[in-house]
């Protein structure tokens, strides 16, 4: 066992010291054992059918020349992919974003402004399935304001911004760089959004205020944002920062569950007096992909549940503060999520409802 332990941490720091270098492992060997270990897929849940966009659809968006989709000979570079998305007469989505490359100076950014850089190394597939989420559950976003944390190269916010007639759709994310794409593929879809007003944004969840958008946004959204413990205080605070203060509000992220991570950051969700409901199956199409790659579909070989299933997160703010009642059914015209059983006269231990769990803040 130790002897697999220790081959599985030598084969992460070389994909590590392969990032630095900024090239692929000299053989076939070598890449199959990286590929073993790393979680990463290229196709994920495949919820959200997407290919390369052709030179001449770039060239179409005027934000740069058909030299974009081209990948170097190293394997690294930038692509433009054209999602289609599963409504009628809705538009192509297109969307730019790095192919396999890292450096030092994206180090370099990151230990400056403490920040991690994932967003830039692919589209994770927990943001497949919460912008399948957000498509399937287009109502709920309408005349809504809306903001992404830790957006990554925007798929979710994009798609929400296109079908959901929302009021206004904020794209954010902490590290600089991952924001000039978000910049790029908001430029490239800006034909797609009619009415809706769509904004990229650097957020930092370190700040103590946000003045100019606090207690501002009917839903916030994310994917997998709860992987490093050490940003889960400054999460759970922005996130209690942007929720509006009046009216209902709710926050729907989507994250695997890995080890105690997520656990422990739904202590931290509760430490900022917030309210949260967890739920297993949430989407049947979602639920039987998980269930062929837990049966050996090798689309997605080295698939395993606690680091690659999305677990759906809802949170709200903590209702009838100095009442202690037994229980309290929280319901809304405005969102089309059903109603959450809520137990709160122990709100610091969670319940069982319905399949989910439920916990949050005391009252």
């Amino acid at each position: 066992m130790e002897g697999k332990t220790g081959r599985a941490s030598s084969l992460r720091w070389e994909i590590l010291r392969q990032a630095l270098q900024n090239r692929r492992p000299a053989d076939e060997r070598s890449r199959t054992s990286i590929d073993r270990i790393s979680r990463r897929t290229k196709r994920g849940f495949n919820l959200i059918p997407f290919d390369l966009a052709s030179d001449v659809e770039i060239q179409s968006l005027s934000i740069a020349d058909s030299t974009s989709n081209r990948i170097r000979m190293d394997g690294t570079g930038d692509v433009c992919l054209r999602y289609t998305l599963p409504v009628d007469g809705a538009p192509k989505l297109f969307v730019f974003q790095r192919v396999d490359s890292a450096d030092l100076n994206d180090f370099e950014i990151c230990n400056k402004h403490h920040v991690d850089f994932t967003g830039l190394v692919c589209q994770w597939p927990s943001e497949d399935v919460l912008a399948y989420y957000c498509l399937l559950h287009s109502n709920m976003f309408r005349s809504k304001r809306v903001i992404e944390l830790g957006s990554g190269y925007g798929l979710a916010g994009l798609v929400i911004a296109t079908v959901t007639e929302a009021s206004e759709v904020v794209i954010s994310d902490g590290n600089p760089q991952v924001v000039d794409y978000i910049q790029q593929n908001v430029a490239a879809n800006a034909g797609a959004f009619g009415n809706t007003t769509v904004k990229p944004m650097v957020l930092h969840w370190d700040q103590e205020e946000i003045s100019t958008i606090s207690y501002t946004f009917d839903i916030v959204i994310a994917s997998d944002c709860t992987f490093f413990q050490e940003f889960h205080k400054g999460l759970a605070r922005t996130l209690n920062l942007l929720l509006k203060s009046s009216g209902p509000s709710e926050a729907i992220f989507f994250n695997p569950r890995r080890g105690d991570s997520l656990d422990n950051f739904l202590e931290a969700i509760k430490g900022n007096g917030l309210r949260f409901s967890l739920s297993e199956k949430y989407d049947s199409d979602v639920w039987n992909h998980h269930q062929e790659f837990m049966n050996g579909d090798e689309s997605w070989a080295n698939y395993e549940k606690d680091h690659c299933y999305p677990l759906l997160l809802r949170i709200i703010r903590s209702l009838m503060v100095g009442i202690r009642c037994k229980t309290l059914m929280v319901h809304s015209s405005n969102f089309l999520l059903p109603p959450i059983l809520y137990s709160c006269a122990h709100w610091n231990e969670p319940c069982y409802s319905a399949g989910e769990v439920v916990g949050g803040g005391g009252c």
